[in-house]
């Protein structure tokens, strides 16, 4: 028997992964019975109930942004590159380096490769990557990665998408910021059709396009884009979490127990579309008015705000832990943003157990189910996003109890299940590669 079991393992080897520590144990200690053999009325085929092999990849992921930085492109790629390794998944991230004296890490399946970069205009906190085409070719000719997965649409993402090509290798991209929509708000609105153009054309370079709605799909299929995939976002529900609420947080604003704390979370930046909140704030003060209005995030904005409404909290930027607890320790979250692809904040505020007031798109279109755990106007409608947030300022039962229908949901999007989503997206991918003209590419 134990000749017969060595001579299966031996042949299972050339087709599959080195054998496990288990079964090299059933082989040399002979107090254990040998896996169950079955023969199937022929001496020559045998069958195990040995496990398959889980097949894993190797993945470049390409990106002009990454923790810490502060955005939702950022967030959002940091999980999945965490998600990716805890499935076994090896990633080299390749990016701008973010500083002089950053160094790049490397561990167990992750690979950092840091490459020179320049600050956005208007997003300092940004960089954008310089083009690094012959760079990446070198790389991935030396060690072939699986598949080539594209975050962002900068010189360095349309460099990746060069040399993927080269090399032919199978490429996916992110759609994550509207960048179309921004040129309205920064007095260039006449690039509008230039920039989408180029997203269209950057895009379109892919096997596939990664978006989070199914509403963001229908809208850039419009403009042209091909081969779009809804693969939704996630949020950590322990970290954002209502029972991180401080009573001690909420008397450094100056509010009470029974005090209404309004919330805006995000860049205060012209594209966020802030006047809408400062407008609703007004308004509800008008039936509170021991309101208070608390601003996390920093950005343009920020000085004139400060200087125009002093009556507001102005809180910075917070981080994990520390944002958490601001989040949970307001009772409504106001987001008028009309320029999301998603808006993570949605999600976050929802998880903390607020009643969201936003627009009729996105995470919110997505997620919120009206008047049930919390309420949404019709997109860019200022008039009713304030009526909404007035009548909800009076009703402190209705707003706790939307606030705990918001965290049922939220539970629901436990980014395992999202992560799980996006790697069966590159399996389809990688497995479309072999079926084409191009090289078939070994796994890691």
């Amino acid at each position: 028997m134990t000749a017969l079991l060595q001579r299966e393992i031996y042949t299972r080897s050339l087709f599959t992964k080195p054998l496990s520590h288990k079964i090299h144990h059933l082989l040399t200690d002979r107090s254990q019975s040998p896996p169950r053999l079955c023969n199937m009325n022929s001496p020559d085929l045998l069958t195990t109930d040995f496990p398959a092999a889980r097949r894993t990849l190797r993945v470049a992921m390409v990106t002009e942004t990454y923790p810490p930085e502060i955005n939702g492109a950022a967030m959002t790629m940091g999980r999945v590159v965490e998600g990716l390794q805890g499935r076994g998944h090896a990633v080299q991230l390749v990016r701008p380096r973010q500083s002089r004296r950053e160094q790049p890490v490397h561990r167990l399946l992750f690979e950092e490769i840091l490459k020179p970069g320049l600050p956005i205009p208007h997003f300092d906190s940004c960089k954008i990557g310089l083009p690094a085409k012959q760079a990446l070719v070198r790389l991935w000719a030396a060690q072939r990665p699986d598949i080539v997965h594209v975050v962002t649409e900068g010189p360095l993402g349309w460099s990746a998408l060069a040399a993927a090509a080269k090399l032919q290798l199978p490429v996916s991209t992110n759609f994550h910021t509207n960048f179309h929509s921004y040129s309205e708000h920064y007095g260039v609105g006449w690039l509008k059709k230039p920039i989408t153009d180029y997203l269209r054309r950057f895009h379109n370079k892919a096997q596939r396009t990664f978006v989070p709605t199914s509403t963001l799909q229908d809208e850039l299929s419009n403009l042209g884009l091909r081969n779009l995939q809804v693969v939704a976002r996630g949020v950590d529900t322990q970290l954002f979490n209502p029972a991180r609420r401080s009573t001690e947080l909420r008397r450094a604003w100056g509010a009470g127990p029974n005090d209404l704390v309004v919330m805006y979370v995000g860049r205060l930046a012209a594209e966020k579309n802030l006047p809408a909140v400062l407008q609703a704030y007004s308004m509800m003060r008008v039936g509170q008015p021991s309101a208070k209005l608390v601003l996390v995030g920093d950005g343009p904005e920020r000085e004139r705000l400060a200087r125009e409404y002093p009556q507001a909290i102005f809180a910075g930027t917070r981080l994990r832990e520390h944002l958490a607890t601001h989040y949970a320790s307001a009772d409504v979250f106001l987001f008028p943003s009309i320029t999301e692809t998603y808006g993570n904040v949605t999600v976050e505020a929802m998880a903390s157990g607020l009643a969201v007031v936003a627009y009729d798109y996105a995470a919110a279109k997505q997620h919120i189910r009206h008047n049930i755990n919390g309420l949404i106007a019709p997109f860019d409608a200022t008039d009713d996003f304030v009526k909404l947030a007035t009548a909800l300022s009076q009703d402190n039962w209705r707003i706790r109890a939307m606030g705990a229908a918001a965290r049922v949901t939220a539970e629901k999007l436990d980014w395992n299940c999202i992560v799980a989503e996006f790697e069966q997206a590159l399996f389809e991918l990688t497995v479309d590669q072999t079926q084409s003209s191009y090289p078939i590419n070994a796994l890691a």
